[in-house]
């Protein structure tokens, strides 16, 4: 039998250590809480590291700081993934945040006291709870990628690194958002490419008038156009291609299609009736919020989390970095302080209510 853990004594437990999990981190560390973040992967930054080589911010480094500290990179510079990786390390050893790496939660519940957590060896057991586990969780692939054929190499956006790592031929993409026009137009250089676009996206040029678009967004007050307004409801009904447009593409060779309706072997088939053989196919189709792990009722609706700029009705519940939580820029790296602080301040009046005492807890599974 192995002897239990000495308890933690913290106040709340964050669980995931991104960009919204460090950010709210550090605003709890100003409220003066006592907490814990906990982190799945091994090291800081590891969704970042693992994303395509090329894959650049298209938001300026100006406007990619989490509080508390300036992102290293000259303004109007754009930086890439592994920069941004070592960002989110640095910035937690700069505070000396407590993150527990290697500690993927697999089960939060409620308890009495407040909510029990669950790894793959731990329990913990916490007052106040922030699920920080960013929107990028389960990639999305269409049931028809069945279809095609063995002899078809098919991968995911989140799988892709670069055209050297594909085999050669006419390569599919699939998908009309940001990731789909940037993997489309980088395989361009390289191989025929086709991209199937379901809906049309406006698209809007990284720089304007010599300023970035972000410049523009943020003085126009955009960025923070609030979720409800008509206005909101409007912007988010609709993805807003940065920094690359169709007439880009079709310079490069890409060819687009409509919509794909249908597999078969090695032959792809478009709304319009029109068909491709493909070797490789991409799917830059997006991804699918992963909340099974949380048995918490009145929390989720169709797999959705119900909530008010994060706070959900399950007293002491909280989620943070979720797409337009609030506003346009609520799961972007520089702006997601905003709901962060906001949480922060609801889990320190929460806090402030309840008795003192030691609100968590961590023990090992007896074997």
């Amino acid at each position: 039998m192995t002897a239990p853990l000495e308890p933690f004594d913290v106040d709340v437990v964050v669980v995931g250590g991104g960009q919204a999990g460090l950010a709210a981190a550090w605003h709890l560390r100003r409220q003066g809480l006592r907490f814990l973040v906990l982190e799945a992967a091994g090291e800081l930054g590891h969704t970042w590291r693992t994303r395509w080589e090329s894959l650049r911010l298209f938001t300026p480094a100006e406007h990619d700081a989490l509080p508390g500290l300036p992102f290293p990179a000259p303004a109007g510079t754009y930086p890439g993934k592994d920069a941004v990786a070592e960002y989110l390390r640095d910035y937690a050893a700069a505070f000396a945040l407590p993150v527990e790496l290697g500690a993927r939660v697999t089960g939060l519940r409620r308890t009495d006291g407040g909510f029990q957590l669950s790894t793959a060896d731990r329990t913990y057991v916490a007052r106040q709870v922030i699920v920080a586990t960013g929107p990028f969780q389960t990639p999305f692939v269409p049931p028809l990628s069945a279809g095609l054929d063995d002899s078809v190499l098919q991968l995911h956006s989140a799988e892709y690194r670069s055209p050297d790592a594909l085999p050669e031929g006419p390569t599919v993409v699939i998908g009309g958002g940001n990731s789909g026009f940037q993997i489309a137009l980088e395989l361009a250089a390289t191989r025929p490419v086709d991209l199937s676009v379901g809906s049309a996206y406006p698209a809007l040029p990284q720089r304007l008038l010599g300023r970035s678009l972000f410049w523009w967004l943020t003085r126009s007050g955009l960025m923070r156009v609030p979720v409800d307004s008509r206005l909101g409801r409007r912007l988010q009904a609709r993805e807003t291609l940065i920094g690359t447009g169709r007439r880009g593409l079709q310079r490069a060779g890409v060819r687009f299609r409509p919509r794909l309706v249908d597999v078969e072997g090695r032959t792809l088939r478009f709304a319009d009736g029109s068909s491709r053989e493909a070797s490789v196919v991409v799917w830059a189709t997006g991804y699918r919020f992963h909340h099974s792990w949380i048995d918490v009722p009145g929390v989720l609706r169709d797999g959705r989390v119900v909530h008010t700029r994060g706070i959900t009705e399950v007293p002491g519940l909280y989620f943070l970095g979720l797409p337009w939580q609030s506003t346009r820029g609520s799961a972007l790296l520089g702006f997601v302080a905003d709901d962060a602080a906001h949480i922060a301040a609801r889990v320190a009046r929460t806090a402030a209510g309840m008795h003192s005492g030691q609100v968590l807890r961590s023990v090992q599974d007896v074997r």
